[in-house]
C-alpha cells in the first residue's frame, strides 16, 4: 500500500515550508515554563508584540509561581491593561499560579492532562508550553492553523482539537511542533484569512483552495 496521500501532500508542504522559515519557534518573551505559560494566555486574540509590550514590566513585578499566586488582580490588571480582555485574563493568569502553586508544588505540569486542569488553559496554550518549554512533541492549532489545514485539505473539521488529531497521524512526531509552528506563520503572513498572498505563496501549485486563487489572480490582473 502507497503512503496516505494527505501525508504525502504534508510532506511536500513542510519540505517548502521549512526552507520558506528556516526559523520556527514562538516570538513570545520568556525565560522559563511559567512565563511562557503567563505570555501564551495574554496572546490570546492578541498579537505576540502587543504581548512582548507588556511581559518584560509583569514579569519584573512577579518574578515567580508564588509571586502571581498572591497578585492583586486590579494591580496586575493595571499592568496588562493594553492587552485584549485584560481582566479575563488576569483573573486566570492568578488561578493558573494559585493551582500551579497548591496542586503541582509550584513547577509548571508536564502533561496535556494536567495543563487543561488549569483556569482558562485550553489544547492549544497546553501544547504551545509542551512543545517551546519541554520539547514534547504537541500540535498548536490557533486561527491560523485552523485555516491553512482547511485550505490545504489536511482536514475538514472547524474544530481545533480535532484538526490536532486529524494532524497527528499525518507528519512524524519528531515534526509536530515546528510543522504546527511553520503552518501558523504561513497563516499569519501569507496565507491571511482576507487577500491571500496565493501568488507569492510557496505552497502555490499544492494548494487546493481554487477560489482563493482565482481571487488572488483576478486581483493581480486589475492591479489592486
Amino acid at each position: 500500500m502507497g503512503q496516505h496521500p494527505k501525508k504525502t501532500l504534508l510532506a511536500k508542504i513542510l519540505s517548502r515550508l521549512e526552507k520558506a522559515i528556516p526559523k520556527a519557534q514562538t516570538a513570545l518573551l520568556h525565560r522559563n515554563p511559567f512565563e511562557l505559560l503567563v505570555a501564551t494566555i495574554l496572546s490570546a486574540q492578541c498579537t505576540d508584540a502587543r504581548v512582548n509590550k507588556v511581559t518584560p514590566a509583569l514579569f519584573n513585578t512577579y518574578k515567580t509561581v508564588a509571586d502571581f499566586a498572591k497578585a492583586d488582580q486590579t494591580q496586575l490588571e493595571s499592568i496588562i491593561q493594553s492587552v485584549n480582555f485584560y481582566r479575563n485574563k488576569a483573573k486566570a493568569i492568578i488561578g493558573t499560579a494559585k493551582q500551579i502553586k497548591e496542586t503541582f508544588s509550584g513547577i509548571v505540569p508536564k502533561t496535556i492532562e494536567e495543563l487543561t486542569t488549569l483556569p482558562g488553559i485550553g489544547r492549544k496554550t497546553a501544547n504551545v508550553v509542551l512543545g517551546e518549554a519541554f520539547g514534547i512533541p504537541s500540535i498548536v492549532v490557533d486561527t491560523h492553523v485552523k485555516r491553512v489545514a482547511n485550505r490545504l485539505q489536511l482536514t475538514q473539521s472547524s474544530n481545533p482539537d480535532q484538526i490536532e488529531f486529524d494532524l497527528m497521524p499525518l507528519m512524524p512526531k519528531s515534526k509536530w511542533i515546528s510543522g504546527a509552528f511553520r503552518l501558523l506563520l504561513h497563516g499569519r503572513h501569507v496565507c491571511l484569512a482576507r487577500g491571500p498572498r496565493c501568488l507569492t505563496c510557496p505552497l502555490f501549485d499544492l494548494c487546493p483552495a481554487e477560489q482563493e486563487k482565482t481571487i488572488a489572480e483576478n486581483r493581480f490582473k486589475k492591479g489592486l
